[in-house]
């Protein structure tokens, strides 16, 4: 009899993981179609004006800008991208894993890391790596101001040569099941005169210059507001398709655990009843 207690207990408590997953399924299904609708309505405008900016950018002396100077490499910095909890797969492991990769690949250079999400900072805390800058615990209201204090942040330690070249890891949205991790260049601004040359060609008015000092600091918050979506996006997909797996792996697992009582419940009454007829048996 403790054996059958022992395993109803257990089938009670996978039903009680079962309905938490189950619940943490359909509150990430909902944040992940609020998360999809912004991160699909920012995605054009942001990618459309990197092209400009890189068009433009091919046309200007890069000394014009400190966001277009290209230095010698001594200081990397790297902003990473995750999340503030787990419960979501390989979200956060597939960017971290991508980072430290990034980091051993620019061994060389002095690396600055900016951690965005309570996950990053933690794992890289615990390493002793040099944090210069933290962000966590916004995501659940998340909105431009962010990226605006991420964007400052990151351009004013650039313009102080603190940072000589800047990547950006993240998880870039592709489907609900499907997340690709991304190492972008954020700055110095790339230009590429292979975008746009085909059309029309376009005056700017006052000059190109002075376009690009009052836009290419507007341009990074962008680019990095476009990249919170994205990895709020995908975290969102990534934590509604493990919670997913976890409730049907709890149903199989109750299932089983089932099988298992009944098979032992009958057991135990089988053993009962030949008690009970050896005990008659020997009264006779």
């Amino acid at each position: 009899m403790a054996g059958l207690k022992l395993i109803k207990r257990r089938i009670a408590s996978v039903k009680a993981t079962q309905q938490v997953t189950r619940v943490m399924k359909m509150v990430a299904a909902a944040r992940l179609r609020r998360a999809q609708e912004s991160m699909m309505n920012a995605r054009p405008y942001s990618l459309t004006l990197r092209d400009a900016i890189r068009d433009l950018a091919a046309h200007v002396d890069a000394s014009s800008h400190p966001l277009l100077e290209v230095r010698d490499v001594d200081h990397v910095g790297i902003i990473v991208v995750t999340g503030d909890r787990g419960l979501a797969g390989s979200f956060n492991v597939n960017v971290l894993k991508r980072a430290q990769q990034l980091m051993n690949e620019n061994a060389q250079h002095q690396i600055h890391l900016v951690t965005v999400g309570k996950k990053g900072s933690e794992f890289f805390a615990r390493r002793g790596a040099d944090i210069s800058h933290r962000m966590q615990g916004f995501f659940n209201s998340l909105n431009f101001s962010h990226a605006i204090e991420l964007g400052e942040a990151v351009t004013a330690q650039y313009i102080n040569s603190t940072m000589d070249r800047v990547y950006v890891v993240y998880n870039e949205f592709k489907s609900v099941i499907q997340q690709r991790v991304v190492v972008e260049q954020l700055l110095p601004i790339e230009p590429d005169s292979s975008v746009h040359n085909a059309g029309a060609e376009i005056i700017f008015e006052p000059s190109e210059i002075e376009v690009l000092k009052a836009i290419l600091p507007k341009h990074v918050n962008v680019q990095l507001w476009r990249v919170l979506l994205e990895s709020f996006a995908s975290e969102m997909a990534a934590r509604m398709t493990a919670m997913e797996n976890a409730t049907k792996n709890a149903g199989e697992l109750i299932d089983s655990l089932t099988l298992n009582y009944n098979k032992a419940r009958q057991s135990a009454i089988t053993g009962e009843i030949l008690e009970i007829v050896a005990g008659a048996e020997g009264l006779k």
